[in-house]
């Protein structure tokens, strides 16, 4: 009797989490590593330039929310792959 093929789940964004999160996290280290290398670095008060407050904002709202959708996206991904497995 033939081994019969699995079927591939449906579409279920794992795909779009893991891309857009890796990207939102990318973008936030980048902004990140901007500040402290080329827009002048920040002290305890703040970014010492306008363009380092922009990065700084940048990063402290990518880093958390592109984190979170990247966890989304790997639990997903896990749990596909244990579904994918049993049957």
């Amino acid at each position: 009797m033939p081994a019969s093929p699995r079927t591939p789940l449906p579409d279920d964004g794992t795909i779009q989490l893991l891309q857009w999160g890796g990207s939102m996290v990318g973008a936030g280290l980048l902004a990140g590593f901007l500040l402290l290398t080329v827009l002048g670095g920040f002290t305890p008060t703040g970014a010492t330039t306008n363009t380092g407050w922009f990065a700084l904002i940048v990063a402290l709202m990518c880093i958390p929310f592109g984190g979170l959708l990247l966890l989304l996206g790997i639990a997903k991904w896990l749990r596909n792959r244990t579904l994918s497995r049993r049957g």
